[in-house]
């Protein structure tokens, strides 16, 4: 069958009354979640999944997506009316965004925001629609020495293109390699790591790691930060933002530039707060008057918006083909659908076709959802806002600790909850990347089963991973990605020097 075959019968899949119902109240929830700093996209995603586990992993997937588009749109608004990013990669959209609201044009600013939002995400869906049926052919060449070079090329492409310092990447990876062998070896039935602690057997829960990590310690920052609501309100009124829509075509060059950005870094691990600070910097570059950035230019809205939601839904086409998540979020999806008891990976497309075309349909309707119900319930939201944060923080907190007990129903669980919050905390001050540690607590245990199975079938001989010309040209680039950021300053220096 072909894509647009496929698309149609996802289409066919997706649209239920019931599906409808669990976007919209998906988009809802996750707008209240991006609006909420202390949140966040993969904290609110994180908190339900374990309400999805009794549900069909097609519905429980489009509950997911539907808040991570809310969570995004959400943080957009917070960051243009408030001055206060919702979301990490809605930073940027704070620095011409706010100065726009607070000289009388929020509704230009939103209508700016949100439209280049929605055709970003779009853009992103429709690679991922093009892209999938050629994933399909690629996953029947696929064995284990494959599936480990992939794997070191999560992890690799993780240090060689991520914004931090390689060397805080690696600890996190390490950290996270180490907490994920916490219990029974999937091979041996052997304990590991235990500690004679009873409470470890069943390993370092997932969940109650990304709960305390995101909820517990971006809860912390915000707290010792002192935040307080100050902002202007809105209404959006349709006559503005049907002018608005007619004023974006003069703007092309930058939505066109920082889709494409952002679909480059959704689909490698820069991700959206990369993408939209990447985008955003391009503008200005090549702006005829980039004196105008920093006060409201539109075009200082649009590049962050469009890069953050084009970067967002291309996250999803290496977690689900790859198994190699695009961002943290995506980190946290590719849990729950090993939760559900589906593997993400090139054999997805094969086994799973309903699935996975039933979720990019969904992508393309959860997209139109959001962008209506974010343009209506604006001036709901700034009024959420108001709300004392002494009054909000304590609701974050009791939703964490709910989350973190319903995984498992146990109390030793929020012991790790606490101490997750802290490493959480101490990370974030620190400049330490969360989403590598959270990649190798979901795929770390993947990684060593097809090391070992590797090694089985060549009787221990490294030779089986050059001895396919897929696996030789991706650990040949894992490779070159891990020693990328060693060789930088070498190279560097040897041209100063001829120079």
């Amino acid at each position: 069958m072909s894509n647009a075959e496929l698309l149609f019968q996802g289409f066919q899949n997706v649209l239920s009354f019931e599906h409808l119902l669990i976007m919209a109240a998906g988009v809802m929830l996750g707008l209240l979640v991006g609006v909420l700093p202390g949140l966040g996209a993969a904290n609110g995603v994180t908190l339900l999944i374990p309400l999805t586990l009794t549900m069909d992993p097609l519905a429980a997937i489009i509950l997911l997506t539907s808040i991570y588009w809310g969570a995004l749109f959400g943080g957009s608004t917070t960051s243009i009316l408030f001055n206060i990013p919702g979301e990490p990669s809605s930073v940027a959209t704070t620095f011409d965004g706010h100065p726009m609201a607070r000289n009388g044009a929020a509704t230009e600013a939103l209508s700016y925001a949100f439209l280049s939002a929605g055709i970003g995400a779009l853009a992103g869906v429709v690679l991922i629609t093009l892209l999938s049926g050629h994933v399909a052919d690629f996953a029947m060449k696929f064995s284990p020495p494959e599936f480990f070079a992939v794997f070191l090329l999560a992890f690799a492409s993780f240090v060689g293109l991520g914004a931090g310092s390689p060397f805080k990447t690696i600890a996190m990876i390490a950290l996270g390699l180490g907490l994920g062998q916490i219990g029974t070896d999937t091979v041996s039935g052997e304990m590991r790591l235990t500690f004679d602690h009873i409470e470890l057997m069943r390993g370092v829960s997932f969940l109650v790691a990304v709960i305390g990590l995101f909820g517990i310690g971006e809860l912390l920052l915000t707290v010792e930060e002192g935040l307080k609501f100050k902002g202007v309100t809105a209404k959006m009124r349709p006559r503005v933002i049907f002018e608005t829509l007619c004023k974006m075509p003069k703007y092309w060059v930058t939505l066109l530039r920082s889709t494409a950005v952002g679909c480059w870094m959704g689909v490698t691990p820069g991700g959206p707060t990369a993408a939209s600070f990447m985008s955003y910097g391009f503008a200005k570059r090549f702006s005829r008057t980039p004196e105008r950035f920093g006060h409201g230019a539109p075009e200082g809205v649009i590049a962050p918006e469009a890069a953050d939601h084009s970067a967002g839904s291309c996250a999803m086409l290496p977690t689900l083909a790859l198994g190699i998540p695009g961002s943290a979020t995506a980190a946290v999806m590719l849990g729950g659908l090993m939760m559900w008891g589906l593997t993400p990976g090139p054999m997805l497309f094969v086994t799973q076709q309903d699935f996975v075309w039933g979720l990019i349909a969904s992508m393309y309707l959860g997209n139109i959802v959001a962008v209506v119900l974010v343009l209506a319930t604006v001036p709901l939201f700034t009024m959420v806002l108001r709300v004392p944060f002494f009054i909000i923080a304590p609701l974050i907190m009791v939703i964490c600790v709910v989350g973190a007990y319903t995984v498992a129903g146990a109390r030793f669980d929020l012991i790790l909850l606490l101490l997750f919050g802290i490493l959480g905390y101490f990370a974030k001050k620190l400049d330490y990347p969360l989403a590598p540690l959270i990649l190798a607590m979901v795929i770390g245990d993947k990684a060593e089963d097809a090391l070992r199975q590797s090694l089985a079938m060549s009787q221990g001989s490294f030779s089986i991973f050059y001895s396919s010309s897929i696996g030789a040209v991706v650990l040949s680039l894992a490779v070159l990605l891990v020693a990328s950021p060693l060789l930088s300053p070498l190279l560097k220096r040897v041209r100063a020097k001829k120079g």
